[in-house]
């Protein structure tokens, strides 16, 4: 579905990608890992259009897309979420899942100006597909509320909602896992199983218990290129990844996790170099 080949980017000289090669394909989970600065969300932003690469190809179902545009990202079939929430406080919870969802609307601005029956039928359809999206999240109840009087992992739900109300083929996750406690975890593990049925989705954490338990493989970055791809066991056990989070030194159990542990990120990946 996704096929990036050979993409490179640098800000002022440095390298942030290297001829990177990513794969999504449909019903599957890809996760990309790495220590800070690897250059993983800036994948994440290439693909979206924020950043455009130096060199290299994005191919969308076998077709070059050329220049990506970010606001046309839901159009061609791809929703992403951000490392924060990202939330419209002025507006309420399905208010901001609706914003998810104009790719669906059918009413122009002279009908919504003018308040036109064409108008009020194309809001009531946008409004159920944002409620549908809240109820697979878990948040239809939360319709009428303001985000900012819920807590941050309730939030975080919401958020995702309006990246699944699109509707999309590729979802991104950036950094889904943060801040939730073991069963928010256990939960949103839950809801990516759910969801790998029916799109491809690619995904960036640094809780790496999380990331294991959901993806199908794993593309290790460090430096901005790729050092290893394959099975969540095969990767996060590979030397060049363990090298990558830890130098020199080598994790007692060989493992990425117990790695991170070691260099004192709580559990997660963020990473040796800071």
């Amino acid at each position: 579905m996704l096929d990036v080949r050979g993409v490179s980017v640098r800000f002022a000289g440095i390298r942030a990608l290297e001829q990177v090669d990513v794969e999504a394909s449909y019903g599957e989970v890809l996760g990309v890992i790495g220590p800070n600065g690897a250059g993983k969300t800036t994948l994440f932003n290439v693909i979206c259009g924020f950043v455009r690469p130096d060199a290299g190809t994005i191919l969308w179902h076998g077709e070059p897309v050329g220049t990506v545009h970010p606001h046309r990202l839901a159009e061609r079939g791809i929703a992403r979420t951000l490392q924060g929430v990202g939330l419209f406080e002025e507006l309420t919870v399905v208010e901001n899942v609706m914003v998810g969802a104009q790719r669906f609307r059918r009413a122009g601005l002279l009908s919504a100006m003018l308040a036109l029956p064409r108008s009020a039928r194309d809001e009531r359809a946008l409004h159920e597909r944002a409620l549908a999206a809240l109820r697979l999240v878990g948040c239809e109840e939360l319709a009428d509320k303001e985000p900012g009087s819920l807590p941050y992992a309730t939030q975080k739900r919401v958020a995702l909602a309006r990246a699944l109300v699109a509707e999309p083929e590729l979802l991104l996750l950036d950094e889904p896992a943060g801040g939730l406690d073991a069963d928010e975890l256990a939960r949103l593990a839950e809801l990516v199983g759910e969801l790998r049925g029916s799109m491809a989705i690619m995904l960036v954490d640094h809780h790496m218990d999380f990331v294991t338990s959901v993806c199908d493989r794993l593309t290790a970055l460090d430096f901005g290129a790729v050092i290893c791809t394959g099975p969540p066991d095969t990767v996060r056990r590979d030397p060049r990844v363990l090298e990558a989070y830890l130098g020199d030194e080598a994790a007692p159990s060989g493992d990425v996790a117990a790695a991170a542990e070691q260099g004192g990120h709580d559990g997660g990946v963020s990473g040796a170099r800071g």
